[in-house]
């Protein structure tokens, strides 16, 4: 192959090929014409001798020297993004980019207003894009661009994925403000004849980890609402007779709830930021990371 010629738009094409194996969806991620991709995947075989992808019944196929081609493609083209952009001057007040992150519908709740109002003050033209969390998914997300950062328990990240530590969160007991059983000093068995809500994010179930452990110890609670999502629980446990353990930061700010700590050991959970490493020298996207980790630190 003559390299002296050689076209890093074609690579970053064979690139967007390999992920989407689709041409059209190709063409639409890298804001080109259909027949204009078809045009250089015609290049790109001719250069590379194969066939690279082969039309199926679904997109198309890629062959094996294409699967042997993606993983060293994708770190170089990664590599020279990085050269070109952290070596950049950033400056908030002038950036014009969007960033799409991840979260839980908690951690939109816990970080969404400050992070807004800390862009909007420092970096008005950024644009922030929430969505869920969908953990399965996520490194393929950031692998075509699609999430940038996310938000979520680091140990539960790909391993290929790059991850930082911002703080641990822990659960506490609410209910409405005028509870007559819910005290600081309840027993185990106090703790159990509570009318409970739980949090099923899979939907619908009753047993949770907490339950688990109550039931090693010989005991029970009396579980009797599940709801899909902890968005729900403060107003629920505001306007009823029932209790929840929730996340602390959830509630913090909460003058309508009773928050005590509850009679057991509810485990808590780390949270931190996790992204991939083509946006990891990136200035904008260093700044963004920064910035989320100081409202949350405060």
């Amino acid at each position: 192959m003559n390299t002296k010629r050689l076209d890093l738009n074609l690579l970053a094409t064979l690139e967007a090929l390999l992920e989407e194996q689709n041409v059209t969806r190709a063409a639409e991620r890298l804001h080109l014409s259909q027949p204009a991709v078809s045009a250089q995947l015609n290049r790109l075989r001719d250069m590379f001798n194969d066939p690279l992808l082969i039309p199926a019944q679904r997109g198309m196929t890629p062959t094996t020297m294409a699967l042997e081609l993606l993983t060293p493609l994708r770190l170089a083209l990664d590599q020279v993004r990085d050269t070109v952009t952290t070596h950049q001057h950033f400056d908030p007040l002038s950036a014009n980019l969007s960033v799409t992150l991840a979260c839980t519908d908690y951690l939109q709740t816990v970080i969404g207003l400050s992070l807004i109002q800390t862009l909007r003050q420092q970096a008005p033209n950024i644009r922030i894009a929430i969505r869920n969390l969908e953990p399965s998914r996520l490194e393929t997300q950031m692998v075509r661009g699609e999430v940038d950062l996310a938000l979520m328990t680091p140990d539960e990240a790909p391993p290929l994925l790059r991850t930082r530590h911002l703080y641990d969160e822990h659960y506490v007991l609410v209910g409405r403000k005028d509870h007559p059983q819910l005290t600081g000093d309840m027993t185990l068995e106090d703790y159990t004849l509570l009318e409970h809500a739980v949090v099923s994010l899979s939907g619908g179930g009753f047993f949770t980890p907490v339950d688990q452990a109550l039931q090693a110890l010989g005991h029970s609670r009396n579980v009797v609402l599940s709801v899909p999502s902890f968005l729900f629980i403060p107003e629920l446990v505001a306007q009823s007779h029932l209790v929840a353990l929730v996340p602390w930061r959830l509630v913090e700010k909460r003058t309508d709830l009773k928050i005590v700590k509850a009679p057991i050991v509810a485990t808590g959970f780390p949270v931190g930021m996790v992204w991939h490493e083509r946006n990891h020298g990136h200035s904008a996207h260093r700044w963004i990371r920064e910035q989320i980790g100081n409202v949350l630190a405060d």
